[in-house]
């Protein structure tokens, strides 16, 4: 950082030679850093760190080596100690904070949409109120995540996705299945918690693209997100907790099983008049206007 003081001071009349003396290097050495100015390194770390802050926004709970996974399949390659020391420049840490003997938890983030819907989990018509969140359950393989997304208008789960890690792509891999399934015409209200998944850049970007629009319930309020807590309740106690699971293919299978076939279409909700979610939107639905 000093080689741009030296040329400064330069252009208003200080030798270079002086200014060299009094910072301690050779002239030889700025006259170096100014027939390049940046080393190749340097323009290759600048590259890296682009790339990294890039990975980092669609992830943040991801780590420098979670990071360095991320860069190898875009195609750039660079050591885990390489890595490190730009996350720490630039400072991307990961959003999971350790808190001493107590465990450990995340920091909740900024909303990035505010909250349009104040507790109000209702919707007059189909695609017109969208609500998403993520739960986990363990295997003896390790954890399996699921994002869902369910239409507030008959609750019908309109998109979803299972993985092995909770990333952006998890949340943006259920919302692009629920676009593609529904194609709703409307501006639609997608209202989730702030998890770091649906504050992320191609979550958003998903949302924009499809003409959706974002909302977020407030911090430490699981009632504003109270739809999908229902949800994952009865997924919880039908499916998740009713045996233990030895493989995530085992347990992903039978999500889907009891998402497609006995949820929306056999479980009869009150709420509904005693109607499944699919009997519902064809009763009040035109059926041109509900995908499959």
């Amino acid at each position: 950082m000093s080689y741009p003081l030296v040329h400064d001071l330069a252009a208003e009349g200080i030798p270079v030679r002086l200014t060299c003396g009094v910072l301690g290097f050779s002239p030889q050495a700025y006259y170096a850093w100014l027939a390049a100015p940046i080393s190749p390194r340097d323009l290759e770390d600048a590259y890296l760190s682009n790339a990294l802050i890039d990975a980092h926004s669609d992830d943040p709970e991801f780590g420098y080596r979670f990071l360095a996974d991320e860069l190898q399949r875009t195609g750039l390659s660079a050591g885990e100690r390489r890595i490190w020391r730009l996350c720490s420049q630039q400072k991307l840490w990961s959003t999971t904070v350790r808190k001493g003997r107590r465990g450990s938890g995340k920091m909740p983030g900024p909303a990035v949409h505010d909250g349009h819907l104040q507790r109000d989990f209702t919707a007059a018509a189909a695609n017109q109120v969208w609500v998403t969140d993520i739960t986990e359950h363990p295997t003896a393989e390790g954890k399996v995540y699921c994002c869902a997304i369910k239409d507030l208008f008959s609750n019908r789960i309109v998109g979803y996705a299972l993985d092995e890690r909770m990333t952006a792509r998890l949340a943006v891999t259920a919302l692009r299945t629920a676009v593609a399934r529904r194609r709703p015409k409307g501006v639609v209200v997608v209202h989730s918690d702030r998890g770091s998944q649906f504050r992320a850049r191609t979550f958003r970007a998903v949302l924009a693209a499809a003409g959706l629009q974002g909302s977020m319930g407030r911090v430490a309020a699981a009632g504003d997100n109270a739809a999908m807590e229902s949800f994952w309740a009865l997924l919880q106690k039908n499916v998740l907790d009713r045996r233990r699971w030895r493989t995530r293919d085992e347990l992903h299978n039978a999500v889907v099983l009891w998402i497609e076939h006995t949820y929306n279409r056999r479980r009869q909700q009150r709420a509904l008049g005693k109607l499944t979610p699919v009997e519902y939107e064809l009763a009040f639905t035109s059926q041109a206007a509900v995908a499959a």
